[in-house]
């Protein structure tokens, strides 16, 4: 939401937002013509910015059709970084959402003048494990439109440490195809960022080395987008900014390692040597970790007479094959283990579909979601996007999932 409560001070045309990825980038055209103003009075922290932008993203695609919406709250908290079982902070963010306004100052379609103002949520409760909360029909309509604000991708919003960087980034986001913000008033500025009322930001020199320029390199860092800021003076005052804008050619880097510091490890080299291609070599060190990998290519070194290598490793890791003693030699045992460790599997992926059955539609949606943010490897999302939780590439990473979610779920398989 904290993008929905960004002024704006132009409107673009456009597709919309495509409904079935809420967390993807909003492709628009250039923007045409000063048309609107929104902003959000108050001061809101970073966790609370992101439980902001979580509640929307959760609520957007019935944000006109519903007058309420729901979300799982436990998953909620961990969606926005709250210890699980944190009520009382949770509680504490959904006051302060309730109790900052938003207000603002657009044309219509037909050039009429329209300013509004409304809390961020009309109201919001706890019960039963469920946040259900709701936005004022005219907020609604606002944040509904596209061409108010972009949705933000909860991956990268999970970055972000400061409030100020992730509020500069949601106000620059959707101008990423235009290259460029267009000039922002001094004191504008300080309302998208918070620091109004703020005699100390008052001065230039202490907005820009506190928080113009942390923000930027934070962004630039951290997100998809990277920011060059443009200062216009009124004799020795500066009195407007603007941020160019352009995509950020390292964006990949931030989630799959390249390839150059993993191929020089022995790990690597250890599965180049038994068969394994470069790209799932580096995608099983990028998701498990040297040292579990170090640990199946162990496991397989004690085997003997494996046909294929490759697909038996690949076996070891998705199911977690645990190394033998040296002594050990393969037979009737290890034909039993195997077939147990299969049979274990069975019943963790029967125990996950019971455990999805019982949640509602709601909170499904909301699961996937946060599985899919810990997902850094583009070819374990993608294999999670095609077979869901019963996805084997991301196997133990889902009942690692589906354990911290239900405590004790599969304590007695």
């Amino acid at each position: 939401m904290g993008r929905a409560m960004q002024d704006l001070t132009q409107s673009e045309s456009g597709d919309g937002i495509p409904r079935d990825k809420l967390t993807g980038s909003l492709r628009r055209p250039s923007v045409k013509k000063n048309v609107a103003a929104i902003h959000v009075s108050g001061k809101l922290t970073l966790l609370q910015r992101k439980l902001s932008n979580v509640l929307l993203l959760n609520a957007y695609d019935t944000l006109i059709s519903r007058p309420k919406h729901q979300i799982d709250a436990r998953t909620l908290c961990l969606m926005v970084g709250y210890n699980s079982n944190d009520m009382e902070t949770l509680k504490q963010s959904l006051r302060s959402l309730a109790e900052t306004t938003a207000e603002w100052d657009m044309l219509d379609e037909q050039g009429r003048q329209e300013w509004g103002v409304s809390s961020l949520l009309s109201y919001a409760k706890l019960k039963g494990g469920i946040c259900e909360y709701a936005y004022s029909p005219a907020l609604a309509e606002k944040l509904h439109d596209p061409k108010v604000f972009a949705l933000i991708n909860l991956n990268i919003q999970r970055r972000f440490t400061s409030g100020h960087a992730l509020a500069l980034y949601e106000n620059c986001y959707r101008f990423v195809r235009t290259g460029s913000t267009g000039w922002w008033p001094i004191d504008l500025f300080r309302r998208l960022m918070g620091v109004d009322g703020s005699a100390y930001y008052d001065s230039f020199k202490h907005l820009n080395a506190k928080v113009i320029k942390p923000a930027v390199a934070e962004v630039n860092k951290t997100s998809n987008i990277l920011l060059e800021p443009e200062f216009r003076k009124m004799g020795r005052q500066v009195v407007e900014l603007r941020f160019k804008i352009k995509e950020n050619p390292q964006l990949g880097l931030l989630n799959i390692d390249d390839g150059g510091g993993i191929r020089q490890g022995v790990t690597y080299r250890r599965l180049i040597a038994v068969g394994v291609s470069d790209r799932l070599a580096r995608q099983w060190i990028a998701q498990h970790g040297e040292d579990y990998v170090n640990e199946k290519l162990d496991y397989l070194a004690g085997r003997d007479g494996v046909e294929s290598p490759v697909r038996y490793l690949t076996a070891a890791i998705r199911d977690d094959y645990k190394p033998a003693d040296a002594a050990d030699a393969p037979g009737a045992a290890e034909i039993g283990s195997l077939d147990e460790m299969r049979a274990l599997r069975s019943r963790q992926l029967d125990r996950i579909r019971a455990l999805v059955a019982d949640r509602s539609p709601t909170q499904r949606d909301a699961d996937k979601r946060l599985f899919l943010a810990r997902l850094k490897d583009s070819a374990a999302r993608a294999d999670f996007g095609k077979s869901g939780w019963d996805s084997a590439t991301n196997r133990t990473a889902i009942v690692k999932f589906w354990d911290e979610m239900v405590p004790g779920a599969f304590d007695d398989l």
